[in-house]
């Protein structure tokens, strides 16, 4: 804590002159925000676990401090659901010869089995009609290990489709090859159920129970798959002036976690992959542009709109918290004047002092707002026009509300363990929001702002493929396909005849029956690249053409 404090004083020597008694209390109470927020006991903020507790119950204590009323569902807070995938019921089990095998240490169900009780005496060496039947996977393997276009994950479900159709109950796979096969239950795969259980036997599972194929198994199995769901939390916070029209502030305050969820840019170098990313700027920054925005609209003489704030969870994993608020909203969206979003503003370079502002399309009003603000000493601001982006201000856009969404780049410690407090620029955040202040001034008396549609961008903030169809996928959406929230003008998607609500269940010759084989389909093909894709609307499956 002294060190930050030191190299803080440092930061604000050169500035020192031009600070105001009211600006160092800011950074002060930034500074406590963030260092709070971004502390190892909150264990990255991962939506639905005890750090993100810890997280809200002090974004809601700084809300009340403030004088802030409740405009949660439950006192602060909005409680919503997450999926996070399939999981395998604890009632799974499987015995052979009256032995209980181990789950996932002798065996486990693939995620695309169906929910089944099967009882049967059977030899592993003979496929009859009525029984479960055994199959070993080592030919499959040896033959295609030098095809890097080989995907053993679908070629056992066509293993098992096979099996079905020919009178098996249930298909029990084992590899004797010396090939790793690195199946495993995947969570994530929102592939059809097969018609039978499909179980995989590990090397110790198939040593133990399988070494003679001619002998007699009798077999009991139960599997049983469920979803598996957390529980995010928003914090909602109302300044109620009586106005007609309110304006909604936004940052998320959840982070990865240890990285678990798979969204972490740590390098897999095999040391040190389970650390606490900590999320200081992303999105402890805004967090804490937020309570401080809110501590200063408290004293403000504004009072032509009410102002609402919302600490949003669940948007690294896909704008959850953001959307289920849009969706359920605590507030009459109707009377919503414009949504702020700041996600990233603490990390502002001293060199190149640039600021994002995205949004700056959704109302014809920001042109003639920002050009009286005026250029600014303490930074360059670039204009986006967008109102989709890669955080929570899309939810509001999609609502056809107007957006902005303030942002200070991406930086080397983006979604890495190194994103701590003592990397924060908060001189350079304490004058973001201030200008957000008065950016808030210069629209009281504008009373409600038009909504403009703009054009949009591909949505994401890595170039993780070389091509996009244009859409925004439904991240909450858990059946099979890829649900579509919007499609963006004149993008391949629209070309296609998608719409949104559409589910996206092929694209080429690729499956897309989760977000993650969707987006390892995208990455096979290139600009200039022809193909087709496949979407249900409603219960008719369609199709369409598309040029990327």
């Amino acid at each position: 804590m002294r060190l930050l404090i030191v190299l803080l004083l440092v930061s604000l020597s050169s500035v020192a002159q031009k600070l105001k008694k009211a600006d160092k209390i800011m950074i002060t109470n930034l500074q406590e925000h963030i260092t709070y927020l971004a502390d190892d006991k909150l264990e990255g903020r991962k939506a639905g676990t005890n750090g993100e507790k810890l997280a809200r119950d002090y974004i809601s204590n700084q809300f009340e401090k403030v004088g802030l009323e409740p405009k949660g569902e439950q006192g602060w807070v909005q409680p919503f659901e997450i999926y996070d995938g399939k999981q395998i019921n604890s009632s799974t089990f499987l015995f052979i010869n009256d032995h209980e095998l181990k789950l996932n240490d002798e065996f486990f169900p693939f995620v695309f089995s169906p929910n089944a009780n099967i009882e049967a005496a059977v030899s592993p060496a003979l496929k009859e009609k009525g029984v479960p039947w055994f199959d070993d996977l080592k030919d499959i393997i040896e033959d295609n290990k030098e095809n890097p276009h080989f995907d053993l994950g679908e070629a056992v479900k066509t293993i098992a489709a096979k099996a079905a159709d020919k009178g098996a109950t249930a298909l029990f796979l084992y590899n004797t090859s010396g090939v790793a096969d690195d199946l495993k239950f995947e969570p994530k795969d929102g592939s059809q159920p097969v018609s039978i259980p499909v179980i995989y036997m590990t090397a110790k599972g198939r040593q133990h129970y399988l070494s003679d194929e001619s002998a007699t198994l009798d077999i009991r199995l139960k599997t049983s798959i469920g979803d598996k769901k957390r529980t995010g939390y928003n914090v909602i916070g109302m300044l109620n002036n009586g106005a007609p029209n309110t304006i909604i502030f936004g940052a998320h305050y959840d982070h990865l976690g240890y990285g678990e969820d798979g969204n972490s840019l740590l390098p897999h170098s095999g040391a040190g992959e389970h650390q606490i990313h900590n999320g200081a700027d992303d999105n402890a920054s805004g967090t804490a542009a937020l309570i401080e925005l809110a501590r200063m609209l408290k004293q403000s003489k504004d009072k032509n709109n009410n102002y609402v704030f919302i600490a949003f969870s669940g948007e690294e994993l896909g704008l959850f918290g953001s959307k289920y608020f849009t969706e359920h909203p605590t507030i009459d969206l109707q009377k919503v004047n414009y949504m702020v979003n700041m996600d990233m503003v603490g990390r502002l370079n001293d060199t190149t002092k640039a600021l994002t502002i995205g949004g700056y399309g959704t109302s014809p009003t920001w042109g003639s707002v920002f050009t009286t603000l005026g250029k600014q000493k303490y930074f360059t601001v670039k204009y986006d026009s967008s109102g989709i982006g890669p955080s929570d201000h899309t939810s509001f856009y999609l609502k056809g509300i107007p957006v902005l969404f303030f942002f200070t780049g991406i930086h080397s410690d983006y979604h890495k363990p190194t994103d701590d407090y003592n990397k924060i620029n908060y001189t350079g955040e304490a004058f973001v929001i201030k200008y957000i202040q008065s950016l808030v001034d210069l629209t009281n008396d504008k009373g409600k702002l038009a909504f403009q549609k703009t054009r949009d961008n591909s949505f994401g903030t890595t170039a993780r493929f070389n091509v996009t169809l244009g859409i925004m996928p439904d991240y909450s959406f858990s059946g099979s396909g890829v649900r579509v929230d919007n499609v963006s003008d004149g993008r391949p998607a629209q070309k296609a005849g998608i719409q949104a609500g559409d589910i996206i269940v092929q694209l080429g010759s690729y499956d897309t029956s989760s977000l993650e084989t969707y987006m390892q389909a995208l990455s096979k093909f290139s600009k200039g690249d022809k193909t087709t894709v496949k979407y249900k609307r409603g219960t008719d499956v369609k199709e369409g053409d598309v040029q990327f």
